[in-house]
């Protein structure tokens, strides 16, 4: 460190500056100062208001490691940090000395702790040295049954979930949870599926927290989310261990005056399709996901003790995992304003957390153009039943449909991991079909973002139908994943029985859904058939090849199959209902006449060409003076529905597709929601530290092609529970 000393001088005519050099020199240095020596009062009391490059940094890190083992100062300065925020949290004071020394405990800890977890020699995480030494004299008020690891993360907790965010207590709030993203950072450095005895210290003490706290946790990380507090511009910006205004650690570990800098100039600006951003309320965000995503085996040694191993029936049929309290947390939040034991007669089992859903469901709305929003919406209607009630009850659901259809709509400039979340959103709502009677009765005035044509007056469910066949489309000739065109025709099928006056360019694009999968199909076989016909002798790959080609050209042939489905459910159910889709039949029935015959398909297209027989027949015998016009067309299917009767169509079992999570959801969700908190809070962490996903490009350039890459196959295993009764 060249000028930093290994003790400090207390001299009470040092100037600050010098005296905190020595402070922070005495901290990373050989001597081990105890709890109660009053060089930790010294230490956090001063403005630590050093202007240090991140080499000095660094090079304070390196000396602090060598002589953390013997001085155990990052244990001690945490203790300290859990005795301040007690005070905090028993004081309404924010000025108080309590506030100052927190914020410096907190911020000069996670300065430390995340180079300690970054270069962590030991899986177990034991060169952190969470533990005091033997020869230390432990104070009363610290326990000595509780690890120094459950200590910190009950008090920081404690402190947020307590204490409201103030424009004095914003700066402490927003450093804690910079200090949780730091300390829950050990996520990183292994692979998203846990065993019985893989350690995580500051998780493990996190989910050992008592059901209050981390229901007083949720609720608070949530009503950040909510309320979006901003930060106060005449807050005393922390610009400790940088160069000037040179990004010096601040750039390392993410501080407000980090972020401030680092982010672009529109992230605090509104714009018509994004909320207005909130640093703290980003990171409540970010932690919450981290937390109810965590998931952990329990292992066999969990079930020893309970097994008969004579009889087969005993044993476990399948891994079972730990309870995570946050995850149980959020799915049993009820809403403030009401509450099921009104309608039911049971109250729920035990304490639950409360939120205004009304204002939970305008914030998703406002702000679900981001990634880390989707991923919440998707959690709470997959996970809480009470929510996803809410929303299926609301008559505004175009609040939250519109971002989700216009994020589908911008797909070339969204990653495939944004797309795939809001499509399994569409398809857990599709399951209701009070939501699917909904969409049609609600009437958008106009679509502003949507650039092919003008569209006024249109049905909110018309809009889903032309975004989900463009989201086919684009799929087929740009990013060719199988397993989005299945959600997408999924969200279809479930719609088609209550589709209700569908718009006649949503109708056109329903039928062109079916030319453009024919086509395919078509190329498909063409493909096969000349493979076939090819000389024997070919080699493996060539044999590979015509079994992968036959492969696909199943998975079309169900495609197609689906789309006839969702055409027969809408003349079967809602013909009367639907003449703009006669039309789109009528108008373009040559596509369906190759496949008449097809053994598939022959049962579906009988339906379909008995309509066009009566409506055609109508045609013929009325007469017209000169050429037909789409009007009068229109006019004469309309007249002619009254007169329909579906008697002679064959009836088929309605689709109905259902969304089941996959049986271990972590190894998409762990690194998905890392991959987005590392690109959003400004924590950045040393790639070549990281094993949760592939870390070989910048962090950017990763998120967006290396990392959706190790997803992929967890996508696809998730988009293969899709389930449909047979």
């Amino acid at each position: 460190m060249g000028g930093v000393p290994s003790t400090p001088r207390f001299s009470g005519g040092s100037r600050p500056h010098e005296t905190a050099e020595y402070l922070i020199g005495a901290f990373i240095g050989e001597k081990s100062f105890p709890l109660a020596s009053d060089y930790w009062q010294k230490l956090l009391e001063l403005p630590l208001n050093l202007h240090w490059s991140s080499d000095r940094v660094q090079q304070a890190c390196l000396h602090f490691v060598q002589n953390n083992c013997y001085t155990r100062h990052l244990a001690k300065i945490l203790i300290h940090l859990s005795w301040c925020l007690q005070e905090c949290v028993s004081t309404s004071d924010a000025s108080s000395s309590a506030y100052v020394k927190a914020l410096n405990a907190v911020y000069v800890s996670s300065v430390f702790l995340k180079h300690l977890i970054e270069n962590a020699k030991t899986d177990n995480f034991e060169d952190l040295y969470m533990s005091l030494n033997e020869s230390e004299e432990i104070p009363s008020n610290v326990p000595k049954e509780q690890s120094i690891e459950h200590l910190v993360v009950n008090s920081v907790l404690n402190f947020l979930g307590r204490v409201d965010v103030r424009s004095d207590t914003y700066l402490l709030h927003y450093e804690l949870l910079n200090f949780m993203l730091v300390a829950l950072s050990t996520q990183l450095l292994s692979g998203p599926s846990l065993g019985a005895d893989d350690i995580h210290p500051f998780f493990d003490a996190a989910m050992s927290q008592p059901t209050s706290l981390v229901n007083l946790a949720i609720r608070k990380l949530l009503v950040n989310y909510i309320m979006r507090p901003r930060f106060p511009l005449k807050a005393s910006s922390y610009y400790i261990f940088s160069e000037g205004y040179r990004p010096g650690v601040l750039q390392r570990v993410g501080s407000v005056a980090a972020n401030l800098v680092l982010l672009p100039l529109n992230f605090f600006a509104s714009s018509s399709n994004e909320a207005s951003r909130s640093p703290l309320a980003d990171n409540s965000l970010n932690i919450l996901l981290i937390l109810v995503h965590y998931r952990k085996s329990l292992g066999m040694d969990h079930f020893k003790d309970k097994i008969d191993y004579s009889s087969s029936d005993s044993l476990p049929k399948e891994e079972s995992f730990f309870e995570n309290p946050y995850c149980k947390a959020l799915e049993n939040a009820r809403d403030i304003e009401f509450d099921r034991v009104d309608v039911e007669g049971n109250a729920p089992g035990g304490p639950v957390v409360r939120l205004p859903f009304a204002s939970l469901f305008d914030t998703l709305g406002m702000c679900l153009a981001d990634e880390t929003s989707a991923l919440l919406l998707y959690s709470l209607v997959h996970g809480n039943s009470d929510f996803l009630e809410y929303v299926l009850v609301r008559t505004d659901l175009d609040t939250l449909l519109m971002p989700l259809l216009e994020t589908l709509y911008n797909a070339p400039r969204r990653t495939s991991n944004q797309i795939y979340m809001v499509l399994i959103i569409l398809l857990i709502l599709s399951q209701d079909s009070s939501f699917n009677a909904s969409i049609h009765k609600l009437v958008l005035p106009s679509v502003p973002w949507y650039q092919e044509r003008v569209l006024h007056q249109i049905s909110l469910g018309s809009l889903m139908v032309i975004i989900l066949t463009r989201t086919v489309k684009y799929n087929l000739s740009k990013l060719r994943d199988v397993y989005l065109h299945t959600n997408c025709l999924a969200i279809l099928a479930n719609m088609a029985p209550h589709v209700h006056r569908l718009s006649g360019y949503a109708s056109q694009r329903l039928v062109s859904l079916f030319d453009m999968l024919a086509r395919k199909y078509n190329k498909l076989a063409e493909m096969k058939n000349d493979k076939m016909h090819v000389p024997n002798g070919e080699s493996k790959e060539e044999n590979s090849l015509q079994e992968d080609m036959a492969a696909e050209l199943h998975i079309y042939t169900d495609f197609l199959r689906i789309v006839l489905e969702i055409l027969n459910a809408i003349l079967t159910y809602s013909l009367p209902r639907n003449p703009e889709v006669v039309y789109a039949i009528m108008h373009r029935q040559e596509v369906f006449q190759p496949f008449k015959s097809h053994p598939r398909f022959n049962e579906l297209l009988d339906n379909i060409f008995m309509v066009l027989d009566f409506f055609n027949s109508r045609m013929d015998a009325e007469k017209m003076d000169g050429e037909w016009s789409v009007e009068k067309v229109l006019q004469v299917i309309i007249v002619n529905c009254r007169s329909w009767r579906v008697d002679g169509l064959k009836m088929f079992t309605q689709l109905r597709f259902t969304y089941e999570q996959e049986s271990h959801p972590e190894e998409f969700f762990i690194p998905y929601v890392w991959q987005l908190v590392l690109s959003r809070s400004g924590l950045n962490f040393s790639p070549g530290s990281i094993h949760l996903f592939p870390a070989d490009l910048p962090l950017q350039d990763n998120i967006g092609e290396e990392a959706e890459k190790a997803s992929e196959v967890t996508r696809k295993e998730m988009s293969q529970r899709i389930e449909v009764p047979v």
